[in-house]
């Protein structure tokens, strides 16, 4: 066996599978390996909120390709058949963190388990939903997956540089799930957008000199040079009507975010989103 088969072979590999953030797996799994201090050569990656038997078969198909180590921590009864089928056609290794206790309880008390995802996180919810945004933002960033839309609190919608990654961030600190749109005219947009109806959906926009000029740094930053069509005034010019049509079209509350902290434009959102909120009460 050469150097580099050896290292594939011995190299650990963690696939940490779950319907909510998955911290519990991720606790345990530091703990156990505190206990080996020379172990170096190990990977760990997590895949939070999987609601899906199709999310959940990709993953299981990467895993045995790397020949990972599964564990999950997934309360829903039918994706924990789908791992355990799976695991047991294929030989993947795979920890279930929750069924065997969750059948001991359940068979010492005689209850039934609610099997309500991330349940336990209520001894102390505005930490954890915090947590559970801030995760989501990262997931559902740019439009990553376009199911995200539908089930975010705010949907920002804006073209290049005005700040819609910063904004979701800071907003996931305030315990809002938000997912975050790039326009661009020449990219379709997915259908999701068009069933918004009820949702907060924000658009930004900015002066075409101010976005030309963030722009331009925004390339000197990574060291690009020469000209391009993204620093250009007239493609920004275009790339803003453009959003203009979106935004009406998804009765979008426009924010203009020229020379504005991110700070200031959040307290827009959160403002907005609040009165929204009061009126879909009312």
């Amino acid at each position: 066996m050469n150097t580099l088969q050896e290292r594939r072979e011995k190299k650990l590999t963690l696939f940490v599978i779950s319907d909510s953030i998955g911290e519990t797996a991720q606790r345990v799994i530091h703990a156990v390996l505190a206990q080996f201090p020379s172990l170096e050569d190990y990977d760990i990656q997590t895949f939070p909120f999987i609601d899906s038997a199709e999310s959940l078969g990709g993953i299981l198909r990467d895993a045995l390709k790397e020949k990972a180590v599964v564990i999950t921590t997934l309360v829903s009864q039918e994706l924990t058949e789908v791992c355990q089928e799976f695991c047991e056609r294929t030989g993947l290794e795979w920890l279930d963190y929750m069924t065997p206790l969750l059948s001991v309880v359940a068979k010492r008390t005689h209850l039934t388990p609610s099997y309500e995802s991330g349940s336990q996180y209520r001894l102390n919810q505005d930490y954890f939903k915090r947590v559970e945004a801030m995760e989501f933002a990262v997931r559902y960033d740019d439009g990553k997956e376009a199911k995200g839309f539908l089930k975010a609190d705010i949907v920002i919608l804006g073209v290049s540089r005005t700040s819609k990654t910063p904004l979701s961030m800071y907003l996931a600190n305030k315990s809002y799930k938000v997912a975050n749109l790039p326009l661009i005219p020449e990219v379709s947009l997915p259908k999701e957008i068009d069933e918004l109806e009820g949702k907060v959906v924000i658009g930004l926009t900015a002066n075409a000199n101010y976005l030309m000029s963030v722009r331009q740094s925004r390339l000197a930053s990574l060291g690009l040079q020469g000209t391009s069509s993204y620093v250009e005034l007239e493609r920004i010019k275009a790339e803003l009507a453009y959003a203009r049509d979106v935004f009406e079209k998804t009765g979008a509350y426009v924010i203009d975010v020229t020379n504005q902290s991110i700070e200031e434009t959040a307290q827009q959102i959160m403002t907005y989103a609040t009165s929204q909120q009061l009126k879909l009460k009312a």
